[in-house]
């Protein structure tokens, strides 16, 4: 088997495994289908331990164009999501179209948009998607326009608890602040570098990169979601905040955080806090008509702040429709499971989110007086219902 000094003969070494294979075949066989499935096994682990971002980037880099689809009424995460994946999408080659269901409404998302100068397109129904590839954002879900349940996600990244996948790619984090972090840490695992706002791309010795805009829309929506990193955030928020800074605009991240605040959202604060109703650490309030929807949230944000309160509900009415928005800084407290519970008397009513906000309503007219049940049951009974979901009275 062996040469001049010392060298392997391989033409013995080939004779002896013909030989083996001959007066073995079935041992033969047998190892050919082992080695196969350990070939399969370590290149499945290599490509499984590859950084999600890597996997999403390449995901994106299968098809020819996505519908990047955030949840109806888009708050700031879900638009700075949004654009990033659209960012990203572009440096794959792939073509993105950012779409929404409802309207933007609150002064802040509208200033959100206005100042970064996104492109959105408003959709009524799923013949309005873009693409077949659909991308979900800051929800797992599709929702909020004609035909969303027949949806097949090709994509889904978010940070809201819930059971909906992508075809393609699924990256669901609950302890996650903001699916803005999400997103900043897909850039960094490709290894892509935030462009100062003085700079353009091509300056930056990167192959991929986080413009200006998107640093800022995403550095803004972890800040919203978190409020200002002080509120259900992790580690990872705080990590994706400092990736991100090099690339932030101070005067458009200003301007975002500072809009104009109407003469209606004032008004609406100011009857929630005048007429609230507070039980021992729960406040709940109802400010009646409003033709602004956004102002119940910014409404709750007011009355959790007060001296003595831990969990806050606030409701209105638009167009015969009930909407609710809850925070809670109370650890017995979980607002998203307690509207859902509040809620779960009435027929066409829907809620959730998270431990700290939460938000619900009642889309069918007729939900606020006959309950789903053929039952009469008045306003003040609704709120009943969620101060006894707020006490665990369920």
């Amino acid at each position: 088997m062996f040469g001049p000094v010392g060298q392997f003969d391989t033409g013995a070494i080939f004779e002896s495994i013909d030989s083996f294979v001959r007066s073995h075949p079935e041992i033969a066989a047998a190892l050919v289908v082992a080695l196969g499935a350990l070939a399969l096994v370590v290149y499945a682990a290599i490509r499984f331990k590859r950084p999600m971002g890597t996997r999403f980037a390449e995901a994106l880099e299968d098809v020819d164009e996505v519908a990047v689809l955030m949840h109806p009424n888009p708050d700031p995460d879900a638009m700075a999501a949004a654009i990033g994946v659209a960012c990203l999408a572009e440096q794959v080659g792939t073509t993105p179209t950012i779409q929404f269901a409802g309207q933007i409404r609150h002064q802040e998302n509208r200033a959100f948009r206005t100042v970064l100068d996104l492109d959105l397109d408003p959709i009524d129904h799923v013949s309005d998607l873009a693409a077949e590839a659909v991308v979900l954002v800051d929800h797992n879900s599709p929702r909020g326009f004609a035909g969303a349940e027949g949806v097949l996600p090709y994509a889904v990244v978010d940070h809201h608890p819930g059971d909906g996948t992508g075809e393609a790619f699924t990256d669901v984090r609950t302890d996650y602040g903001a699916c803005s972090s999400i997103i900043a840490e897909y850039f960094r695992d490709v290894g892509a570098k935030p462009v100062p706002p003085d700079m353009h791309a091509s300056e930056v010795n990167a192959s991929y990169t986080v413009p200006s805009q998107v640093a800022t829309g995403l550095v803004y929506g972890i800040l919203t979601d978190t409020k200002h990193l002080t509120a259900g955030c992790s580690a990872a928020d705080f990590d994706a905040a400092g990736f991100l800074f090099p690339g932030v605009n101070e005067d458009h991240l200003d301007r975002i955080a500072n809009p104009e605040v109407s003469r209606e959202v004032l008004e609406a604060k100011a009857r929630a806090i005048a007429g609230r109703d507070v039980r021992g650490p729960f406040a709940v309030a109802d400010i009646g008509t409003i033709s602004n929807v956004d102002a119940i949230p910014q409404a709750a944000d007011e009355l959790i702040q007060l001296e003595g309160v831990t969990a806050a509900v606030v409701c209105g009415e638009r167009e015969s429709n009930v909407y609710l928005s809850g925070r809670s800084r109370d650890d017995r407290v979980h607002m998203g499971r307690t509207l859902e519970a509040a809620l779960d008397h009435y027929r066409g009513a829907s809620a959730g989110g998270h431990a700290r906000m939460g938000g619900g309503q009642i889309i069918r007219p007729d939900a606020v007086t006959d309950g789903g049940n053929g039952e009469s049951i008045a306003r003040d009974e609704l709120l009943e219902h969620i101060f006894e979901a707020l006490s665990g009275d369920i």
